[in-house]
């Protein structure tokens, strides 16, 4: 390690000892965030590679950067069974994750302090990498990237994210500003005070108060703002274009960003239906990356380009539910994911069922979601049995023929042919979500 990459470290190391991120308080829990846990459990990322439904029992995971131990707490909550480990370059930090995660009852986790670049110290392999708000700090990502690589299991998934160099722009002329005063050598109190103090002299119509500074930063509990954005040591800024190539660099496969459904470009137009001609010639041979691309040259709102990637070799290439042939849907095996399998969404989808009023699945998980999605009361009736186990297509079926004995127009009995389509057009309505997850019994 050469000395600027090795002060760099020490640079960070000294931040975040000074102030661990983030500052959540230990007894806070994530048990009720089925968003945030939803996009934590394993097996969202991994049916979105081989539709398939990974049981979490005695996987590893690894959370690299783990800071104070907030995600380790909510990646223990939402992959039981699994092992958790996580590595950060601060004791401090280290020191509070195991605080966190023992007062949650994980015992079992283990916390090291350790750069990336020596993990393979501990000598082991993983199924899940999250490497969250941590990538964009390091002095060489392409280096860390292709260590965490090398200890992926063949059909492991790694999660990693930079921040947006568009929507961060405004960040780093303060950065480069505080830089140039002085205040980026050590963040330490005296430099958080130097922020507040000229951002409280400015004028309020100066573009870098404008675009970067909220008054109530300035209170003590949130200072942790100040050090993440103004005087984030190491802080770099990417494209997609970025991603990609260092993606390509590692030899990984990129397999989906983390909020997949807020990244579609048809979504920026008014009528997505009906593109300006140069449009809809343009993304019709588009590739991922160039999609992404215009994506964030048109609307460049989110801080992280968040993703999920594979090893290249991995086996994924499952055939897509639109070409299941009927022998596909007969064997098929039908589960509602696990962060909607609780009582609380049970309960208002009974009530729901009693009431006969729309269910509003999207409630609890509106992550891959852009407007609420609604389920009228026999077709949330008819998926009741998912809150127990999985199910067959034909055991929905059969419950769909009790719930919805006749046709309400004709009153003519409803026919098991009509019952099985009201019932798979249901599931490919909400598969697109991942609040049902269709698998096929030979990939499991």
């Amino acid at each position: 390690m050469d000395s600027q990459v090795s002060e760099s470290l020490e640079k960070l190391r000294r931040l975040f000892d000074h102030a661990p991120f983030p500052r959540i308080p230990l007894e806070e829990s994530p048990k009720t965030n089925d968003n945030l846990l939803y996009k934590h459990n394993l097996i969202t990322p991994y049916y979105l590679k081989y539709q398939r439904v990974i049981d979490t029992t005695n996987t590893v995971i690894l959370d690299a950067g783990c800071g104070s131990g907030f995600n380790a707490l909510t990646l223990a909550e939402a992959n039981p069974g699994a092992t958790i480990i996580g590595i950060d370059i601060s004791d401090a930090s280290i020191q509070l994750a195991r605080e966190r995660l023992k007062y949650h009852g994980f015992d079992s986790a283990e916390f090291h302090v350790l750069a990336i670049e020596d993990l393979p110290t501990l000598g082991l392999e993983f199924d899940y990498i999250n490497c969250d708000e941590t990538l964009y700090l390091v002095p060489d990502p392409l280096g860390a990237l292709n260590v965490m690589r090398s200890l992926l299991k063949p059909q492991g998934i790694l999660r990693l994210n930079l921040h947006s160099a568009l929507q961060r722009r405004n960040f780093y002329r303060g950065q480069a500003l505080f830089k140039l005063m002085g205040l980026m050598e050590d963040s330490t109190d005296d430099a958080i005070e130097g922020v507040i103090e000229t951002m409280s002299a400015l004028k309020d119509d100066v573009r870098l108060k404008t675009t970067t500074w909220k008054g109530e930063w300035a209170k003590p509990d949130n200072h942790g703002q100040i050090l993440a954005n103004h005087l984030l040591v190491g802080d770099k800024g990417f494209t997609i274009p970025d991603l990609f190539a260092l993606l390509e660099a590692a030899d990984l496969e990129f397999l989906s960003m983390v909020n997949w459904r807020h990244w579609d470009v048809t979504d920026l137009f008014q009528d997505p239906d009906n593109l300006p001609a140069i449009w809809a010639m343009s993304l019709e041979g588009a590739s991922i990356a160039e999609r992404l691309r215009l994506y964030e040259l048109l609307h460049p709102v989110s801080r992280l380009l968040d993703c999920w990637c594979t090893l290249p070799d991995a086996d994924g290439d499952q055939r897509p539910v639109d070409e299941w042939t009927d022998a596909d849907w007969q064997a098929a095996v039908i589960h509602l994911h696990p962060q909607l399998r609780h009582d609380h969404a049970k309960t208002e989808l009974i009530t729901s069922i009693v009431n006969t009023k729309p269910f509003e699945i999207s409630k609890f998980v509106d992550l891959p979601t852009l407007a609420p999605v609604l389920l009228q009361s026999h077709q949330a009736a008819c998926l009741l049995p998912l809150w127990e186990s999985p199910q067959s297509l034909m055991t929905l079926v059969d419950r769909f023929l009790q719930v919805q004995t006749r046709d309400p127009i004709t009153l003519d009995p409803t026919s098991t042919e009509v019952a099985i389509a009201e019932v798979k057009r249901l599931l490919n309505q909400l598969h697109p979500f991942l609040y049902v997850l269709l698998e096929q019994p030979h990939h499991g």
